[in-house]
């Protein structure tokens, strides 16, 4: 065993192994590392998984079996009529009832169904179309980027929600008549009845349709921009020359490098449709009662504000709810868009 003494200039010198380790982190692996560290993002996260997971399991508190283990107050229906009208929020419902006495705490989760599903569908149609849109612009060029992006700014001068609402008054009554004739086509041939009609779901496909058609227009510019940008690096030249087609060099070589930029963007669209949905809902275009949404709850609370009394409980547990689910899905954004910066350092 040597019983050498390190010198003072060798004591200062760094950790070798902990520097390698440092060094041989992936860039996925080291924006996974600067995301943790970002407080925001990380306790937004935690609400929104929280937000989605009571949304998912809270009809199942209603079943007898599991009722029997929870508080009174967490085992309510979405329907379920009862005496209790406008109720404050006491320990048998904690957040009031409504003007039918129906627990708003359950219609909140169950209205939460409905806002992330939109959300979650509006986000997928900007995540294929806009990316596709964008990719292929970006890629060909040319005349036929022209072309595309002409196409986007046509969209783009169009206001959104006026967009929207035209679907909606155009092509409402249509839709509800199609989709009575597929129902009965399905009832004749299959020999069952269906629980609701069709036709009530009408405002949905609306909301998915007409949400899906503005939503992926930023997402098309900003993909474009990025492959305009790599598609003459040497990495690209490199593929080309040795035989890859157009089509693996796109989705092999060049979106590889900006998936970071699309998550950041989907992140921050969902939120975006959320609010488009319940604003939507709240005029009284998008979910009809006896369904509910976060913006029709707030739209229902709105209504019983009067000089007499306030129901303050069916505007503030609503509106609340919806805001901080907005903020968490905004903080995630913010942090992945953080954590994927590549000149990001913390």
């Amino acid at each position: 065993m040597s019983d050498r003494v390190a010198t003072p200039a060798e004591s200062t010198l760094p950790n070798p192994p902990a520097r390698k380790t440092a060094e041989h982190l992936s860039p996925n692996q080291r924006a996974w590392m600067r995301f943790k560290k970002n407080k925001p993002a990380v306790i937004g996260g935690w609400i929104v998984i929280a937000v989605v997971f009571l949304a998912i399991v809270w009809p199942l508190f209603s079943n007898p079996k599991l009722a029997s283990h929870l508080p009174e107050a967490m085992t309510y229906g979405q329907g379920t009529v009862t005496d209790a009208q406008f109720q404050p929020p006491s320990s048998a419902h904690w957040f009031g009832t409504d003007i039918h006495g129906r627990d708003l705490l359950s219609r909140l989760f169950h209205g939460a169904r409905i806002s992330l599903l939109v959300g979650a569908v509006g986000a997928t149609v900007s995540l294929i179309i806009g990316v596709l849109w964008g990719a292929i612009a970006g890629y060909v060029g040319g005349r036929t980027d022209s072309l595309m992006m002409r196409f986007v700014d046509i969209l783009y001068s169009l206001p959104s929600i006026i967009f929207v609402i035209v679907l909606f008054t155009v092509f409402e009554t249509k839709l509800k008549t199609r989709l009575n004739g597929f129902q009965s086509f399905l009832e004749e041939t299959f020999k069952f009845t269906f629980e609701t009609p069709l036709s009530s779901q009408a405002p949905m496909f609306f909301l998915f349709i007409g949400l899906g058609a503005v939503s992926w227009l930023t997402m098309a510019r900003i993909v474009r921009g990025q492959v305009l940008s790599l598609r003459g690096r040497n990495f690209v030249e490199a593929s080309r020359a040795l035989g890859a087609s157009h089509a693996r060099v796109l989705f092999k070589h060049i979106l590889p490098n900006v998936y970071g930029i699309i998550i950041v963007y989907l992140t921050l669209t969902v939120p975006a449709i959320i609010l488009y949905e319940s604003f939507l809902s709240y005029l009284g275009l998008g979910i009809q009662p006896p369904q509910a949404s976060w913006g029709s709850l707030i739209a229902e609370g709105a209504q019983q504000i009067n000089p007499i009394r306030i129901y303050w409980w069916l505007l503030v547990f609503p509106g609340g709810m919806l805001v901080t689910t907005l903020l968490a899905l905004n903080f995630v954004g913010d942090g992945l868009r953080d954590a994927f910066d590549p000149r990001g350092t913390r």
